[in-house]
């Protein structure tokens, strides 16, 4: 029998769960992510510039202990990196899908001239630093997929959790990309301008696309995303 499968007598093979892992290993992990795919140029910074930005995020990382693993649409802690360090649209050409993606992620042309410069955090959400913090326990959120979105947002906030921002559905498909899935896609409540347009993380041609929704149209494919807490 192999390792890391254990049998109940008489019945089937039983994987084992799958193991946690520090917080702070987690966080290194995701800045060496950063660094391969060339933040720190886009940030206008040298490497160790760059890994001077966010070190103060790990001492905080190390005091959350172990994490779960992503799994079943969620995933424990995500390093995000704001617009005021690096420009989103710059950005999102840089996620693939998962497990093994080629193409790069397309910034949907319907945006606008202005692209993704007019989006803002809504007034429900803040954000702890104006560089880089860290999103904990993040949910794809698709117990909302065929709900609309206007909908949506009243329940997220009323269980206390937050709506993602655009930055932060770039960070999480950059970090956890096995959250965005055909049919299991996600809208970003956080980030609004204005209007009735809610931007969104979803698939197409076999490439992670950031578009936008009507606030009133509901979408099987579309959940809307939360997380439990900012921490910076």
């Amino acid at each position: 029998m192999r390792p890391g499968r254990p049998r109940r007598p008489g019945g089937p093979a039983i994987t084992a769960p799958a193991a946690t892992a520090p917080a702070l290993d987690v966080l290194d992990e995701q800045v060496a992510t950063l660094v391969r795919l060339g933040y720190p140029a886009l940030a206008g910074d040298s490497e160790n510039a760059f890994r001077a930005r966010v070190a103060p995020l790990r001492d905080l990382a190390a005091g959350l202990g172990d994490l779960p693993p992503t799994a079943h649409g969620r995933t424990p802690l995500v390093l995000v990196v704001t617009r005021e360090v690096v420009d989103p649209e710059r950005t999102v050409p840089l996620l693939r899908l998962a497990p093994r993606g080629t193409r790069p992620g397309i910034l949907d042309r319907n945006h606008g001239e202005a692209g993704l410069s007019p989006y803002r955090p809504i007034e429900a959400v803040a954000l702890p630093r104006p560089d880089a913090y860290l999103l904990l326990d993040v949910d794809r959120g698709e117990e909302f997929c065929g709900v609309r979105p206007e909908e949506a947002l009243p329940v997220v906030l009323g269980r206390g959790r937050t709506p993602l921002t655009i930055e932060e559905g770039i960070a999480t498909v950059t970090h956890a990309p096995a959250l965005l899935e055909k049919n299991r896609c996600f809208m970003l409540s956080g980030s609004r301008r204005g209007d009735r347009r809610v931007p969104a993380l979803w698939i197409s041609e076999r490439a992670p696309k950031l578009g936008w929704c009507w606030d009133g149209n509901p979408h099987t494919w579309l959940g809307v995303a939360s997380a439990g807490s900012r921490l910076g």
